[in-house]
């Protein structure tokens, strides 16, 4: 059986999906509370210049992936209006039902589904734009879903990679004393988990830096792709044009 990473561990690729889950599972009813926390806030920023950037328009179709507890699916329905669609969708079931129950008390009902970002059940060149936030870097085979999230883009259509990457050298050390030290006692004091967000901190050093991930978005089928570095690179923003 192939193998890849958990974080720092060397696992088989079955083993790392349901892994993955548990992560979820365990940090669903707290995912929100500690983004905030982990964060400084500073997530609802990253997430709105990424929406920004998006440059939705009435009636455009939005395919959200890993979309979790729907912040951006949220903010894209009020700019695709109700001539749009905005298709909220993730791996992880408790993460969706609690994103699902979000938009509900917020009025808006979205389609909403369970799907791997490898296999997305979407005919081709179906949507404006695609998203996925802080999803990437879970997915076992990245080539391949970024060769998906390509293929139900029109042509012209819009990716948007919003991920943790690769921090400026100068804020190295701190940031890896706070993703290790800080990070894990905080996972357990407020959502009884740190295992958890040790891997979180893990999960980050072995996902592809800004240029690497620039690279494997071109080898997908992207034509031009840039990158926005925020928080002096503890984020980026990939945005990825289908040819």
């Amino acid at each position: 059986m192939s193998q890849t990473h958990f974080g720092f561990e060397t696992v088989d690729e079955a083993e790392k999906a349901k892994r993955v889950r548990g992560v979820f599972d365990s940090v669903a009813s707290k995912y929100d509370v500690m983004n905030d926390l982990m964060s400084v806030g500073l997530h609802r920023v990253w997430k709105a210049y990424t929406v920004t950037l998006a440059n939705l328009k009435e009636g455009d179709r939005v395919l959200d992936i890993a979309g979790g507890t729907g912040d951006l699916a949220l903010a894209f329905s009020k700019k695709v209006g109700k001539t749009g669609q905005v298709v909220h969708t993730d791996i992880n079931e408790a993460m969706l039902r609690v994103g699902r129950d979000r938009l509900l008390d917020a009025g808006v009902v979205l389609p909403t589904l369970v799907c791997d970002a490898e296999k997305l059940p979407f005919p081709d060149q179906y949507f404006d734009v695609v998203s996925v936030a802080f999803g990437l870097r879970n997915m076992t085979h990245k080539d391949v879903a970024l060769a998906e999230m390509c293929r139900v883009l029109k042509p012209g259509g819009k990716l948007l990679v919003l991920e943790f990457s690769k921090v400026a050298p100068p804020l190295e050390k701190l940031y890896d004393w706070y993703s290790f030290k800080v990070l894990p006692k905080l996972g357990q004091l407020v959502a009884g988990d740190s295992s958890s967000y040790q891997y979180l901190a893990e999960s980050i050093r072995m996902h592809p830096g800004q240029a690497e991930l620039k690279a494997l978005m071109h080898k997908s089928g992207f034509g031009h792709v840039d990158f926005h570095n925020m928080s002096g690179g503890v984020v980026a923003l990939h945005v990825g044009i289908r040819c």
